[in-house]
């Protein structure tokens, strides 16, 4: 597969499944604007190494979750790329360093939701918003990156599995918002080794690995070649969400 003369925005390109999905379509030929939030040194850094590896990237900061900044982000990395092909609505926040169990209401503030669903939800639906004119002159496409969260796994907390949900059915509407000219699909990853769950205990990773199917946890990697085989693929598969987790929710 070559992207060659393609252009794709990634949303929350820094780290973990972005910078992996940002890879994954460079080394494919594909010209990417890596989204990162203001400020964050990992975003440029990122950008520096991808360009001094001979591969077409440029930075795109904005906060997915400002509904102020989403909609320059979007037009100025279009404008950038002089079109739009592919855009990867990734970034994400559990907002929580730890699970939440489902019993503590009271972490469940209105300030909490407000992060989460702006960011989780509000976010994807924003930039798609914005880039759906360019998406459906170039008959592009949209993968949005939700979770077993939003299915049958418990997630971060009962916030994050609901911002998660939404996501999964936002991508069933907007794939009949924007048809025929577009395809719209989401991943829903399992437990995957990013920066989120590096600081997880030994045991909390084995018990997942031990628990799937496959005997292991994803990697960004796993995620992302998911999501460029739903961005490039020719097949008529729009609204569905892809499940990436090892067999994780099999053995729930």
């Amino acid at each position: 597969m070559k992207l060659s003369g393609h252009t794709a925005l990634v949303t929350g390109g820094a780290s973990g499944i972005g910078l992996a999905t940002v890879e994954q379509l460079a080394r494919l030929g594909a010209a990417v604007a890596l989204n990162h939030l203001p400020g964050d040194p990992a975003g440029p850094a990122a950008v520096g190494r991808l360009c001094a590896e001979g591969y077409a990237v440029i930075a795109a900061p904005g906060d997915v979750s400002d509904p102020t900044s989403i909609a320059a982000m979007v037009g100025d990395a279009i404008a950038a790329l002089g079109r739009l092909d592919i855009l990867v609505n990734n970034a994400g926040t559990p907002a929580t360093r730890a699970p939440i169990p489902p019993a503590e209401l009271e972490a469940m503030t209105d300030a909490f939701w407000e992060r989460i669903i702006a960011t989780n939800l509000l976010g994807p639906f924003r930039c798609t918003r914005a880039a759906a004119t360019a998406l459906r002159s170039s008959k592009g496409a949209v993968v949005n990156t939700a979770s077993i969260a939003g299915l049958t796994s418990l997630g971060s907390s009962i916030a994050y599995g609901a911002s998660k949900a939404g996501l999964i059915n936002l991508t069933v509407n907007l794939a009949r918002a924007l048809a025929p000219e577009c395809r719209v699909n989401a991943v829903a990853p399992g437990a995957v080794d990013t920066p989120w769950q590096k600081d997880w205990p030994e045991s909390r990773k084995r018990a997942a690995e031990e628990k799937a199917l496959l005997k292991r946890r994803c990697t960004a990697d796993d995620i992302a070649e998911a999501i460029v085989f739903l961005a490039t693929t020719p097949a008529p598969i729009t609204g569905q969400t892809l499940v990436v987790d090892a067999g994780l929710t099999l053995a729930s």
